[in-house]
């Protein structure tokens, strides 16, 4: 039997052959090695009793003026644990899910991961919002519980620990690398006159840094910058500002309604610059909020919902058949991945004992080839590297007829074939 496991494994493994398997060939090698498994001695439930199951934490901003992101990272987890446990979950144990809903609160936020630790889970997914984030990771580090973020993208996720020593594993493109990867775009179009516009939230204060970090390589300073609160109705005033500086590019960095906020006053103003930014443009309120004002914006995407190859047309099939229209792509996408990856490292360990320490050392360097529906992960995490992004992985999307698509031709054939990491 072990060298069946063994067979079954090796082949899961294995790139070229996988890529003839397809996607629908590499589910049911998945399931073949969770099978194979499973006839095997199983820790976790005596002959004849009812498996415990393995309570895996999820928390983020399900309710409130950030669920428009949270609410499709959570049903990309729950798409997946489906999904795992019609295959026998972890060694016959299924998964079950402890959902805590932080309303983009910091402190309800903190409140509900001290929540999540005193109840024992092993592992948590989740965090959606910077700083919610922020507030709640000393948590997780101190209690050596493994932490995987799909959606947050403050740099200071990953950055916060050293990485041999941290808890935190980021499965989102951080703002170190989305900043720089729109400025080099906007330089390379003679977009050089950068207004920035940034909330006052943790999120946007490190987006403020990131982006003004990525102008000062290029011997740039941002010719105006603007703060505001989350909420606010009008930046006339500093949409005035910008355009008396001579900004030929608006930067904006903020998660909610203010991205819209901006495209409308520019329209009101008959302003006619970009608009460029995060992935945060890519949401609900601002493309449904500023409607044709959003036309032609620019945004940095790692995952777009075009069905380019089997795994995500079914991932985007699966995904629709059950919760509808997939308002935030990318974040269900790493919410998915994101648990696939969870598992991956659960059944690496054999003998039961789920212990933050075994999980992170499990996520670091023991974790089978997974085929996933953002990419294709070889090794995602590793002791000295906390985040499951590359540069090479990101494209510049544009907003088109209010949806989103590449913003280059080349892009769009790239995305015909999965990256790797």
């Amino acid at each position: 039997m072990k060298n069946v496991l063994h067979f079954v494994a090796r082949d899961f493994a294995c790139t070229s052959r996988g890529a003839r398997l397809g996607w629908h060939g590499l589910h049911w090698l998945c399931a073949l090695f969770v099978l194979v498994a499973l006839w095997l001695p199983s820790p976790g439930h005596a002959q004849g009793a009812a498996p415990t199951p393995v309570r895996i934490g999820v928390i983020g901003p399900f309710t409130g003026p950030s669920s428009d992101f949270g609410v499709p990272m959570l049903n990309g987890i729950r798409l997946a644990v489906e999904e795992i446990n019609a295959v026998g979950g972890y060694l016959g144990r299924p998964l079950e899910l402890v959902v805590k809903d932080d309303t983009a609160d910091p402190a309800r936020g903190r409140k509900l991961a001290q929540e999540l630790l005193s109840e024992k889970v092993p592992l948590v997914i989740g965090f959606c919002n910077t700083g919610v984030a922020l507030r709640s990771i000393d948590l997780f580090q101190n209690n050596k519980t493994p932490l995987i973020v799909p959606c947050a993208t403050g740099t200071a996720i990953a950055g916060t620990y050293p990485p041999r020593e941290s808890y935190i594993f980021h499965m989102q493109a951080p703002d170190a690398l989305q900043a720089p990867f729109m400025v080099d775009d906007i330089v390379k179009r003679g977009w050089t006159k950068v207004a920035i516009f940034a909330d006052t939230t943790g999120y946007g204060e490190g987006g403020l840094k990131d982006v003004t970090a990525a102008l000062a390589a290029k011997g740039l300073k941002p010719v105006y910058v603007a703060r505001f609160p989350t909420g606010v109705k009008s930046l006339t005033a500093e949409l005035e500002a910008a355009r008396a500086a001579g900004a030929n590019v608006v930067f904006t960095y903020t998660v909610g309604p203010e991205n819209a906020v901006v495209a409308n006053g520019k329209k009101a103003l008959g302003w006619k610059v970009p608009q460029v930014g995060p992935w945060t443009l890519s949401f609900p309120y601002f493309l449904d909020g500023a409607k044709d004002a959003a036309e032609g914006t620019l945004l940095v995407q790692t995952f777009i919902a075009e069905p380019s190859n089997e795994r995500r047309a079914a991932f985007l099939a699966n995904y629709t058949r059950k919760y509808g229209k997939l308002a935030v792509p990318m974040a269900a996408a790493n919410g998915y991945d994101a648990t696939y990856l969870a598992m991956y490292a659960l059944l690496s360990i054999r003998d039961g004992q789920l212990s933050g320490p075994a999980i992170k050392e499990a996520l670091e360097g023991k974790l089978k080839t997974y085929y996933g529906v953002v990419a294709t992960y070889e090794k995602p995490f590793t002791p000295d590297d906390k985040v499951a992004f590359t540069r090479s992985m990101l494209v510049i999307a544009t907003v088109k007829n209010g949806a989103i698509t590449f913003a280059y031709p080349e892009d769009y054939k790239r995305n015909l074939f999965v990256q790797r990491k």
